[in-house]
């Protein structure tokens, strides 16, 4: 049984490890990974078709535990406790629920201290007694419903008949129903860069580069050391070199060496071309959800790779969501009305759709390529293909919700035609 201290409007852990409102999603599917002997059956709940609509939440059934996150920011928002035997629970190190400790009113009372009068719903029957970031729900019996709102502490009950809490909510602010995902914690950067913006670099609907806006770990005035959130602006363009990269966004979470490119077939005159001695490769940054792609020979930026992070997708919780702002431009013949005569230009994010973005764009001339991705170890995806299509220098793969995965940029040759070159990541 989890033994864990309740932190309100902050976390639940112990001292090994903690759940801390505001923490990305892969890093608290990696505390599980990390403590797989204690914590077991873990479920991810999304929903497939509108996953930008419905929480994203973690349930650790065994343990009577759900981790609630934010669909749009995937960053924790509730920490919920909604089987209260299954989990040992102390405040400030003493317990408050345990196998020998019910956690009655009298009990959370002495525990916590005085609040405001609980909140009474006649029609779930329960009594929510609040306190800032911290919630307990209460189960009141029909013969015990109140006639007039003065808080739990005016009911009656009979000896050994007090109620218990039935659930416990850790959440940030007054109200657990306005409640939201609190910014990204300065104990969950781990020294590592996080994008809070990515704007796409382009003129006359080519890509020229990269424009990140990042959030990294910095230091205050003084003379402590006092750990702060700093934002830096990088910029990272086609034909830089590795040093140029590394001195603009730092060591990569992994460098990847592409054996082989699966999709060269879709590209011009693809069997004359003969098999290098050497092969191209990936800096692999996953808190930023980009990959950069380097020319084998030249060792320069060739491809840049943006990860949404969808649930349902191959790589989902591989990659931070990449906030990108992508501006494309319709290409309309010379003369041809628009619909929209003072807007010709479409700022495509993480959350558009395939067809919002296909509307405005010229229209693929080819069918899209169907991806199918698998591992070494498991020839199955259960996901799903996805498909790409290439547009002007970009390429969107398609998720078969219509959720963007990912998009490719990469420096277009004029003497070549356009084709769908998309490179895979193991």
């Amino acid at each position: 049984m989890l033994d864990l201290e309740v932190v309100p409007e902050r976390s639940l852990g112990n001292e090994q490890w903690e759940f801390v409102l505001g923490m990305p999603f892969y890093q608290a599917v990696n505390i599980l990974k990390r403590q797989d002997r204690l914590i077991k059956a873990v479920q991810v709940w999304y929903s497939d078709q509108n996953p930008l609509q419905m929480d994203l939440v973690l349930n650790l059934s065994q343990d009577g535990i759900k981790l609630i996150f934010d669909p749009v920011s995937q960053r924790l928002k509730i920490i919920e406790v909604n089987i209260m035997s299954k989990v040992k629970l102390k405040y400030c190190g003493v317990h408050f629920n345990a196998p020998q400790i019910q956690p009655t009113i009298e009990q959370i009372d002495q525990s916590f201290g005085a609040t405001h009068p609980g909140v009474y719903n006649s029609e779930k029957q329960l009594f929510v007694l609040n306190f800032r970031g911290l919630s307990f729900d209460f189960p009141i019996e029909s013969k015990f419903e109140p006639r007039y709102a003065h808080g739990l502490g005016s009911l009656q009950f009979p000896n050994g008949a007090s109620p218990v809490v039935s659930r416990m909510c850790i959440y940030t602010g007054n109200s657990l129903a306005d409640t939201r995902a609190p910014p990204l914690p300065i104990t969950c950067f781990h020294g590592n860069c996080f994008v809070e913006c990515l704007e796409v670099l382009r003129e006359h609907n080519v890509t020229k580069g990269l424009k990140f806006i990042l959030v990294t770990e910095g230091n205050g005035p003084g003379k402590l050391l006092d750990p702060r959130k700093k934002t830096v602006e990088r910029i990272v363009r086609f034909g830089d070199s590795c040093q140029d990269v590394i001195s603009a966004l730092g060591c990569p979470s992994k460098v990847f060496y592409k054996a082989e490119d699966k999709m060269k077939i879709h590209s011009p005159d693809a069997h004359k071309r003969v098999k290098s001695r050497w092969s191209d490769f990936f800096f692999n940054y996953f808190t930023m959800g980009v990959d950069i792609l380097f020319d084998a020979n030249t060792h320069q930026v060739k491809k840049f790779l943006m990860h949404t992070n969808y649930p349902g997708h191959y790589n989902f919780n591989m990659y931070c969501r990449c906030e990108f702002k992508l501006p494309a431009v319709v290409d309309r013949p010379k003369g041809e009305r628009t619909r929209h005569p003072s807007e010709d230009e479409l700022i495509v994010t993480a959350y558009h759709k395939w067809e919002d973005v296909q509307e405005w764009l010229v229209k693929p001339q080819e069918r899209p390529v169907i991806l199918n991705r698998s591992s070494s170890t498991n020839t199955s995806n259960p996901f799903g293909s996805t498909f790409c299509y290439g547009v002007q220098d970009m390429i969107f793969e398609v998720m078969q919700n219509h959720h963007i995965a990912s998009v490719t940029l990469y420096q277009a040759q004029p003497t070549t035609t356009t084709a769908v070159n998309q490179p895979l990541l193991c």
